[in-house]
C-alpha cells in the first residue's frame, strides 16, 4: 500500500513535469520564431553554459548536477529540433568517440551526418550541408590532431565550442574471452591497451583497421572475434563487453571542437584560439609573447606547424583565456597582430570545465 501510494505521487510530479516542459517548448517555439526573423543561429554556446550554470547553482540535491546535465542536455537537444532542424557532422562511421562527443555535446535529438574524413566535415559545414561539424583536435596522452590545425589555415569556419571526453576502451565479442582468436581495433588503440592485452590475450592476433566502429562491426559478424571500441560501439552492434576501460593510462581525454559559420558571444569563463605566423627576424618568438605577458593574458595551449608554403616557415597556434572581444584580449592580440605576416581569430567559445 505505501509502494503503490508513493508511485501514485510520482505518477502526479511526472504530468507536473510534463506541463512545464511543455510550457517550455511553447517558449522555444517562439524564440525559433524570433531568431529565424533575424536569422540567428539555433545553438547558442554562451547561452547553452548559462543554462547549465543556473541549473547547478539552483540545485539542492539529492540529484547531482552531473545528473542534472544529462537531462538538460536532452531537453536542449529536443529545443534546438524544435528551433529549426540542425545537421551535426562527426567523424564516422557511427559508434566512434566523435560521435560520441558530439552526442554529449548536442544530445539525441539533432540529426548526426557521418564523415569519412576530418576534410570532408569542414567541407560539410562551409558547404551549408551542416550546420556544425565536430573534430578531434588533442589528446592528453598523443597530443595535437595536426589534420585539424591544418584544416584551420585555409577554412574560414570558426571555433563556437569545445567538448571534453575521457576516452574508455573496452573489449567486445560475441564469445566468451577465452574463446577468441582475434581482436580488431585501430593502432593507436592497441597501443594505449598494450599493457592489459599482453597480461589478459597475450598468443590472440592483433589486427588494425580504420575504425573502433569498423572493429567492432567486423566482431559481429566474425566467430572468434573481438573488438576494442566505445561503450556505443558495443550497443550499435550487438556486442557484449567483456571487460571495461582495458586502456593502460587512466584519464585519457581527448578535446573535440564544435565548427560553425556564427562567432559565439561572451560567456562567463571563454577561450580564443589563434593562429598567425611570425617576422622571419632575431626576437621574432620573444615579440609575439610580449603582449600577453603585458596584457596579463594566460596563454594555454601553443603548437606549430610547417606552413607547406615555403621552407621552415611555421604557423603557430595558440589558445588563450578570454574572449576576443574582451578590451585586455583585444589590446593584446592588436598588438601581436603588428609583430606577424599571417594573423586569425580562430574563435572565441565558452571554455570547457
Amino acid at each position: 500500500m505505501i509502494l503503490t501510494k508513493l508511485r501514485k505521487q510520482i505518477d502526479a510530479l511526472d504530468e507536473k513535469i510534463l506541463e512545464l516542459l511543455n510550457q517550455r517548448a511553447n517558449i522555444i517555439l517562439s524564440i525559433g520564431h524570433v531568431k529565424a526573423k533575424y536569422k540567428a543561429s539555433a545553438y547558442v554556446p554562451n547561452r547553452e553554459k548559462e543554462i547549465y550554470e543556473h541549473i547547478a547553482g539552483a540545485n539542492k540535491g539529492p540529484l547531482s548536477n552531473d545528473s542534472l546535465k544529462a537531462v538538460y542536455r536532452e531537453i536542449m537537444s529536443g529545443s534546438l529540433a524544435l528551433e529549426q532542424p540542425v545537421k551535426i557532422s562527426y567523424l564516422g562511421p557511427a559508434a566512434t568517440f566523435t560521435h560520441l562527443a558530439a552526442m554529449k555535446k548536442f544530445g539525441s535529438s539533432v540529426k548526426y551526418n557521418p564523415a569519412g574524413s576530418i576534410t570532408e566535415i569542414f567541407a560539410e559545414v562551409e558547404k551549408v550541408r551542416a550546420d556544425y561539424g565536430v573534430v578531434p583536435i588533442e589528446n592528453s596522452i598523443e597530443g595535437a590532431i595536426n589534420h585539424t590545425l591544418d584544416m584551420f589555415i585555409d577554412s574560414d569556419l570558426v571555433i563556437c565550442s569545445e567538448i571534453g571526453l575521457e576516452v574508455t576502451q573496452n573489449l567486445m565479442a560475441n564469445c566468451a574471452k577465452s574463446e577468441i582468436k582475434r581482436v580488431y581495433s585501430k593502432f593507436e588503440v592497441f597501443g594505449q591497451c598494450r599493457m592489459w592485452l599482453e597480461s589478459n590475450l597475450p598468443k590472440v592476433e592483433l589486427v588494425e583497421v580504420s575504425s573502433t566502429s569498423k572493429a567492432a562491426e567486423i566482431a559481429a559478424s566474425e566467430k572468434n572475434t573481438a573488438a576494442i571500441a566505445s561503450s556505443l560501439a558495443a550497443e550499435c552492434y550487438g556486442l557484449n563487453i567483456l571487460a571495461k576501460s582495458i586502456e593502460d593510462s587512466a584519464h585519457n581525454i581527448t578535446r573535440f571542437l564544435v565548427i560553425g559559420r556564427t562567432q559565439a558571444a561572451v560567456s562567463r569563463k571563454d577561450k580564443t584560439s589563434i593562429m598567425f605566423s611570425v617576422k622571419d627576424k632575431p626576437g621574432a618568438l620573444h615579440d609575439i609573447l610580449v603582449p600577453f605577458k603585458k596584457n596579463m593574458i594566460n596563454m594555454t595551449k601553443i603548437e606549430s606547424r610547417p606552413s607547406k608554403k615555403k621552407a621552415w616557415e611555421y604557423y603557430f597556434f595558440v589558445d588563450l583565456a578570454g574572449h576576443a572581444a574582451s578590451p585586455k584580449v583585444k589590446k593584446a592580440l592588436t598588438q601581436l597582430k603588428a609583430h606577424t605576416n599571417v594573423f586569425k581569430i580562430l574563435g572565441s567559445y565558452p571554455a570547457y570545465n
